[in-house]
C-alpha cells in the first residue's frame, strides 16, 4: 500500500513538474535554464507563496492571449 502511495505521489511530482516546465513562458520569472530548473522541481515548497502560486497556475493553466 505505501508502494502505492509513493507511486502516485511521484507521478503528481512529476506530473507537476512536466506542466509547469511547458507552461514556463506564460510566466514573468527569468528565463534563465538555472532558475527554470530549480523553480520546476521546487514547486511543492514554494506552492504556499501567493506570488509563486498565481504564476504556478498560469504556467499550468494559461491565461487568455490579449492582442
Amino acid at each position: 500500500m505505501s508502494t502505492l502511495i509513493s507511486l502516485a505521489l511521484l507521478v503528481i511530482y512529476g506530473g507537476g513538474i512536466w506542466k509547469f516546465w511547458q507552461g514556463f513562458e506564460r510566466t514573468p520569472f527569468d528565463r534563465s535554464f538555472s532558475n527554470r530548473l530549480k523553480l520546476s522541481l521546487l514547486w511543492p515548497a514554494l506552492i504556499f507563496n501567493q506570488s509563486y502560486r498565481q504564476n504556478f497556475t498560469k504556467a499550468l493553466k494559461g491565461s487568455p492571449k490579449r492582442y
